[in-house]
């Protein structure tokens, strides 16, 4: 599929952005190893979520779809033996995360994924899992992977770096383990998991960077409600932000702590953004964004502990840096060479076919602002993140901007191109 846009003469109007994909796949795993009913509303029906789905079907768990609710019936901590092998396809939160669950299952299991998926570590899921004692069969830092859980001990855990990831599945594990397991990080990542968790009834403490579980908790089905997902909204709000005189009204939007650092940045950016109608869904705040264009834009530095608050959202950061004043550097974002593509290296390849300065670096980059865009042919390289960064681009570069391989938005935004064209106004 290719995906064309080019400048808007107007941008504006009201969204509802899709379902938090990380919440999403949280409420349907703890779920699923949850005793009673879990009413999951307002998820995200993607292709990553359905993997997701798909994975824990195969692993006993009933799973209906009504209206835009999930009804998930919990088999209690223990799950059936998958007849076949879990397929994740291309979501490493599917995979990652259920290996914390299979860690835990007296039974041998195998999950692999596509090819993309395939190149991406597992090493950093599988090193503490080992720890626990959960048993590996062959290679193990690449899907496929087979897992025997069985028996698991509590661990202390430092992990080297600020991954919700890791941090989740060794948590997930940690519910196997009799005695009381601890996460710490380097910064803190986003914590749906923990939050999550205490929701279902575990026995759960955080205290800064520092996460603690009790194991063999009786984790109990709740409703949960999935506000809009930021990441998906990011991509939006810089569209609005780079495209002179619009107004969107995002609503219903996450607005986690742990990941509004794009909202953070926009602000310094000199963004015109106001946060309204803030409320709280469950253990998740959640508002209404308004995004005004036509604000003078200037650099930024994004480095340190803010990375972990927005590293998807950085594809969607850069464009807006692109026509900014000043420069924009970004820095210890290493772990975006090993996400669905290289999006260090794949993001300045395909923005500097659109007229930007940008240059990568080991962990980051610099992209020097102001830049007369200019539409061109680019490709996704297989990544969504990258073909909606790239779709946004091309509403800022002079001419059409044609984006290759775009049918892989549907992983996380299926309809992002019907919702961007909807506030596009010739």
């Amino acid at each position: 599929m290719i995906i064309i846009t080019s400048p808007p003469e107007y941008f504006s109007g009201q969204l509802t952005v899709p379902g938090d994909k990380s919440i999403t796949h949280r409420a349907l795993m703890l779920g699923a190893i949850s005793r009673g009913v879990t009413e999951i509303k307002g998820f995200l029906d993607a292709e990553d979520c359905r993997a997701t789905i798909n994975c824990l079907r195969l692993l006993g768990v009933k799973i209906n779809v009504r209206d835009n609710r999930l009804l998930i019936e919990g088999r209690g901590m223990n799950l059936k033996k998958a007849s076949k092998v879990l397929d994740a396809g291309n979501s490493g939160t599917t995979a990652r995360l259920i290996l914390g669950i299979l860690a835990g299952q007296d039974f041998e299991t195998t999950i692999s994924g596509d090819l993309s998926l395939q190149k991406r570590p597992m090493k950093r899921i599988v090193e503490p899992l080992q720890s626990m004692g959960a048993l590996f069969n062959g290679e193990s830092d690449r899907l496929p992977i087979t897992i025997k859980g069985g028996k698991l001990a509590p661990l202390n855990y430092k992990t080297p770096r600020a991954s919700a990831q890791i941090k989740s599945a060794i948590l997930l594990a940690a519910l196997y383990a009799e005695g009381v397991t601890t996460v710490e990080e380097p910064y803190q990542s986003r914590n749906h998991t923990e939050l999550m968790l205490a929701q279902f009834g575990a026995n759960i403490s955080v205290k800064e960077r520092l996460v603690t579980l009790e194991g063999l908790p009786a984790l109990k089905g709740r409703p949960v409600r999935v506000p809009g997902d930021i990441s998906a909204a990011a991509f939006l709000m810089v569209a609005a932000a780079l495209v002179p005189d619009s107004e969107v009204l995002l609503k219903d939007v996450g607005i986690n702590p742990a990941r509004r650092g794009v909202i953070d940045v926009l602000f310094q950016m000199g963004a015109h953004i106001e946060i309204q109608q803030e409320r709280q869904w469950g253990s998740e705040p959640v508002a209404d964004i308004l995004i005004r264009g036509g604000s003078s834009l200037k650099g930024v530095e994004i480095s340190g502990a803010m990375i972990p608050r927005l590293i998807d959202e950085i594809p969607a950061l850069a464009v807006l840096a692109a026509v900014a004043e000043g420069k924009t550097v970004i820095r210890d974002a290493d772990e975006l060479r090993v996400k669905e593509s290289d999006r260090i290296s794949d993001l300045a390849g395909q923005l500097k076919k659109l007229g930007v300065n940008i240059t990568e670096t080991d962990d980051g980059m610099d992209i020097e602002g102001k830049a007369g865009l200019k539409g061109a042919d680019v490709e996704s390289c297989g990544d969504h993140r990258l073909a909606m960064a790239l779709a946004v681009a091309g509403l800022a570069a002079e001419g059409e901007t044609a984006v290759h391989g775009a049918e892989i938005i549907n992983v996380s935004f299926p309809g992002f191109m019907p919702a961007l064209r909807s506030l596009i106004i010739k």
